[in-house]
């Protein structure tokens, strides 16, 4: 269950990419370039790593990018943490996604096997 879960998280979050991509846009670190094309690849990547949960045969692979996906957009999430840009959410939030980042990928973890 707790797969399918997973997989249809994101999925979601995936598809969220292309319906509110100035949102991830602004998550996004001025070093970084093309933020819209890595917004839109990573949200490409989102929906078919998530749909390649789904099948036995792609499991284990789609484990692995999803992992190598997290550790990819951790800057976002420390860039969020350390910006002082995103008042709307409360400090201790954006500081909770760091180590929550580390839980997901120990989740993908556990299909990697």
């Amino acid at each position: 269950m707790l797969l399918y879960l997973m997989a249809v998280a994101y999925i979601l979050a995936g598809m969220l990419h292309f319906i509110k991509p100035r949102m991830y846009m602004a998550m996004m670190p001025p070093y970084l370039p093309a933020h819209y094309a890595m917004v839109i690849l990573s949200g490409v990547a989102e929906v078919v790593l998530g749909v390649g949960l789904l099948f036995p045969a792609t499991r284990q692979l789609a484990a692995w990018g999803l992992i190598a996906l997290l550790i990819a957009v951790f800057p976002a999430n420390l860039y969020m943490a350390t910006s002082g840009k995103f008042h709307q959410f409360p400090a201790w939030a954006l500081w909770a996604r760091l180590p929550v980042q580390a839980l997901l990928i120990w989740w993908a973890w556990l299909y990697t096997k």
